[in-house]
């Protein structure tokens, strides 16, 4: 029987190339390490010593020189897949917004001309938006439900229940429904399907290079960063939003090493072709020299949080207004579509991103944008975001957020300086408009700290961050447990994704015997040398130890507890000090 002729399959060739790259780099420490990593299983279902193992051995020298290249490529799509979604973000604008309405939205000043050009043919506007609503209805339904909605809580919902999966195909059809959804018209952000784009490539790579479903977690979680961080070009602050958008009030800390790689990576991609001059830049230069205006900041944060809690409430509850349509799903984000086209014939300034509309409100400009527009365009954005989003329609929720916040800052100031100019001594509408972008949206996303780095990136203004902190926290406590995100979590403790992490013998086996709770003391007390752990008032007599050990005796429940916890931290450090001889 003759021998069937060999096919060479590319896609299993690459996978193996980037194996042995990445497994190929240099182990530190004694060759017990590498060997116990190479015979960890590698595929899911590993057994829980080897789950055991894996994690005490994790944070080596070797497991960060894997995860530099790791979080390299990683980057390297962000960064080209951020471009691609540009891209094609300003061809569907051009074509259905511009083409058929005659109505192109101002670009923030990074990114082209910031004017306000009325639309030509502003009667089929309508007629754009649904268009756009009905083909993004074809394209997710038919291929990927999933991709339908805003595409960061998709990524959150697989870090925290689905081990950090995503299907292949997800990212394609989230680019190509978001810069149509986008492009018509509809009320969406581009961050969104950017960071489902680079988690994507994350989990896909995860499994080319067989990794445990802890690391699976960490490369979709550092795709969701570099991708924002790229195409927002704030590295720094969307190396820590992957870290920080996962929960509440906690932050994923395994994330942040890869997540700076990827981030740096994907920032100078992106920035090689789109250019370094931040997103809203050029709009004006702010300065924080008059404390008391730190009042109307505080007053602007309790504003922020106050109307963000509008802003999920509207979102989720038109989504499920739509959910409960007996129309077949297709047409869903079509309807929403028509309803935001209605409502762009009289605020063309709530369709599309409306990030050039934001630079006007930076640059103090009230002739193109007036104050009392602002307030209404807060309210107004809100609901043609939700109708976009809550139909089915593909996009994202952090852009519209941040220019939700701008408005509200604008318009504040603009009332703060009419019934008491002190309170704003020393601020430009600018600044307010700003630091209004940070606290909306940083309080509602429970994300502080990434967003106000963010917005200090996006518009080049640091000198506002004091202010920002301020407003952002004030925001924060504001809204309480309201999240934007569905799918985050409190803390570490309540996501699934942990769950084994916080398992503890003696925690789920209160009721140890005196037998057990001994064993548990004794091995103990040998790893740390140290008597203490056994208090003699509770303990019965023991023989000395064979081995030359400290006596131990027998302990009562509770005591074993203690000393499980602290034996296991022992025996981290003694597994890690024997692995890593070096020293290093």
């Amino acid at each position: 029987m003759r021998d069937r002729p060999r096919v060479w399959r590319p896609f299993r060739f690459v996978a193996r190339q980037l194996r042995r790259i990445v497994y190929g780099l240099p182990l530190t420490g004694s060759g017990a390490q590498g060997a116990i990593s190479r015979a960890l299983p590698s595929r899911r279902g590993r057994t829980a010593d080897a789950a055991r193992v894996a994690a005490l051995t994790r944070y080596n020298r070797a497991y960060f020189q894997r995860w530099l290249l790791i979080g390299a490529l990683i980057g390297v799509v962000a960064g080209l897949g951020s471009i691609v979604f540009y891209e094609a973000i300003a061809i569907s604008t051009h074509l259905l917004l511009g083409v058929i309405a005659g109505f192109t939205p101002p670009s923030p000043a990074s990114e082209g001309a910031t004017m306000a050009i009325p639309a030509a043919r502003p009667w089929l506007i309508p007629v754009v938006t649904t268009l756009g609503g009905l083909l993004t209805g074809l394209i997710v339904y038919t291929f990927a439900p999933e991709a339908e909605g805003h595409g960061t809580d998709a990524a959150i919902e697989s870090f925290h229940q689905k081990g950090g999966y995503i299907r292949g195909r997800i990212p394609i059809i989230k680019l190509v429904a978001s810069a149509i959804t986008i492009g018509s018209g509809g009320s969406a952000g581009r961050e969104g399907p950017t960071a489902q784009i680079s988690a994507g490539f994350g989990s896909w790579l995860a499994t080319v290079l067989r990794l445990d479903d802890h690391d699976r977690r960490i490369a979709m979680a550092t795709g969701i960063g570099s991708g924002i961080g790229a195409i927002f070009k704030a590295p720094i602050g969307g190396a820590i939003l992957s870290a920080e958008i996962l929960y509440k009030r906690d932050f994923e800390s395994d994330v942040i090493f890869p997540s700076f790689i990827a981030s740096v990576v994907s920032y100078s991609i992106y920035g090689l072709w789109a250019g370094w001059t931040p997103i809203f830049g050029g709009g004006g230069h702010f300065s924080f020299e008059q404390p008391i205006s730190l009042i109307g900041y505080l007053a602007l944060g309790i504003a922020a949080g106050g109307v963000g809690l509008l802003y999920p409430k509207t979102l989720y509850g038109i989504r499920d207004f739509f959910a409960r349509l007996r129309i077949p799903n297709i047409f869903k984000p079509a309807i929403g579509g028509l309803g935001v086209g209605l409502i762009g014939l009289a605020a063309p300034q709530a369709l599309g991103m409306g990030y050039g509309y934001v630079q006007f409100g930076v640059n103090s400009d009230y002739v193109h944008l007036a104050a009392w527009l602002m307030l209404a365009l807060v309210f107004v954005k809100i609901v043609t975001t939700s109708l976009t989003i809550g139909s089915g329609g593909s996009g994202g929720v952090f852009g519209p957020g941040m220019v939700i916040g701008g408005f509200l800052g604008g318009a504040l100031w603009a009332g703060l300086h009419t019934v008491a100019p002190a309170l704003v001594a020393g601020a430009q509408p600018g600044a307010f408009v700003v630091v209004g972008m940070a606290a909306f949206f940083g309080g509602i996303a429970k994300a502080p700290l990434a967003v106000i780095l963010m917005v200090a990136e996006m518009t080049g203004e640091y000198t506002l961050i004091v202010p920002a902190m301020l407003a952002t926290m004030v925001a924060y406590l504001v809204s309480g447990q309201t999240s934007i995100y569905e799918q985050q979590v409190p803390t570490r403790i309540d996501s699934p994704a942990h769950r084994e992490d916080y398992i503890r013998e003696a925690a789920v086996d209160v009721a140890l015997d005196d037998d057990a709770a001994q064993t548990v003391e004794r091995e103990a007390a040998v790893l740390t040398n140290d008597p203490t752990l056994v208090e003699p008032q509770d303990a019965a007599p023991a023989p000395p130890a064979s081995d030359g050990a400290t006596p131990v005796g027998a302990a009562n429940t509770t005591n074993g507890a203690e000393a499980i916890a602290q034996g296991e931290q022992a025996a981290r450090s003694a597994v890690g000090d024997a692995m890593d001889g070096d020293g290093r």
